[in-house]
């Protein structure tokens, strides 16, 4: 167990953080992730479409157009462009439902009240654990518990009885693999999980082995491959930014730092977001990136680097000047005084098996 953000966390199990990478990749792993945010965001006008209006103030992301019982990939922006957090966010009909990072749940719940109080409630759901099932055998484990979820589709997202509770689940996750995150109340938290172990195809995971797999998969980490200081253009999350919202788009800009994003997707940035393979050894965040092997001055920085079990290497991500960027493109990290040959690569690092 390790202390993070208030919470005590399960680092790993008994299987170890190789052994839970590997069954998640093979079969299905399940993890606590109960300190991630939750938190409902309600039209006053009873309308969900107001709320949807009220929302994309905050966010570059098409929530008018998203029907009910979908959920997309979100990010809360600073007036400087920067990333104030990136969430998931789901339309359940009657009111949004957000996961936001645990970390920044008290920023974003603050930031949220204090833009939409005259239109919208936002209350933060303190009695709800979260559970997430990842890997190819997710969907027929969860199935079997709640049948409705065999129809689910990629970023689809409901809510299902379990045992007399309602809980909101979403065909979603942060592996690569398919999978499910199910927000259910605390008092039947225990006993989805027990039945869900009951199937000899899902182990318990922690949050080591998620690390690694959601590295492998290319997807960011706030605090560490995104921050305030750095935009979605420079992040290469352009993807979750649509043309409605883009330039000469039917709702374009409208959220906080919108003239330097939308500038910044027509003429580029000056650094970019990418992927490394490293060479015989890890490198870790922090690590300074170079242009040769004598350079005394850094371009950029790995911002996550791990051993990746299911690409048999070592991964990472960091920024770089955007010249540097080319796949193929070699650089040098420094590893505690020595240089480490770096190789720009694409991303992801493992191909996504999202059901879509």
């Amino acid at each position: 167990m390790e202390p993070f953000a208030g919470w005590s966390m399960p680092l790993h199990y008994p299987p170890g953080i190789l052994g839970e990478h590997r069954a998640t990749r093979s079969g299905a792993g399940l993890f606590d992730v109960s300190h991630m945010g939750q938190l409902v965001v309600r039209a006053c006008s009873g309308d969900p479409l107001d709320g949807a209006r009220a929302l994309e103030a905050l966010l570059p992301v098409d929530l008018v157009g998203l029907r009910a019982g979908r959920q997309r990939y979100a990010l809360l922006t600073t007036d400087t462009g920067g990333i104030l957090d990136d969430l998931m966010i789901a339309n359940l009909g009657e009111f949004w439902f957000l996961v936001v990072n645990a970390a920044s749940v008290t920023a974003d719940l603050a930031h949220l009240e204090r833009h939409l109080s005259a239109t919208c409630s936002v209350r933060r759901l303190t009695d709800r654990a979260l559970w997430s099932v990842q890997g190819p055998a997710a969907g027929a484990a969860l199935a079997a518990l709640l049948p409705s979820v065999a129809a689910m589709r990629f970023m689809d997202a409901g809510i299902v009885p379990f045992d007399g509770a309602l809980c909101h689940v979403s065909r979603s996750g942060y592996t690569g693999e398919d999978g499910f995150e199910i927000s259910v109340p605390i008092g039947n938290a225990e006993a989805l999980a027990d039945r869900l172990l009951q199937n000899p195809g899902v182990e318990l995971a922690g949050l080591g082995a998620r690390n690694g797999l959601r590295l492998e998969a290319g997807l960011c980490l706030h605090g560490h491959d995104i921050d305030v200081h750095t935009t979605p253009v420079e992040a290469a999350l352009t993807w979750a930014i649509p043309t409605v919202r883009r330039a000469a788009g039917a709702r374009a800009g409208g959220f906080p730092g919108a003239e330097v994003i939308l500038r910044q997707l027509e003429t580029g940035t000056a650094r970019q977001r990418v992927g490394l393979r490293a060479e015989g050894r890890p490198v870790r965040d922090g690590a300074a990136l170079f242009a040769d092997a004598h350079s005394p001055v850094p371009l950029g920085r790995v911002t996550s680097g791990t051993y990746g079990p299911s690409v048999q290497g070592f991964v990472a991500l960091g920024y770089v000047p955007s010249e540097f960027a080319g796949i193929g493109d070699r650089l040098f990290a420094d590893v505690r005084g020595q240089r480490v040959l770096v190789t720009v690569s694409a991303l992801p690092f493992i191909a996504h098996r999202y059901h879509r």
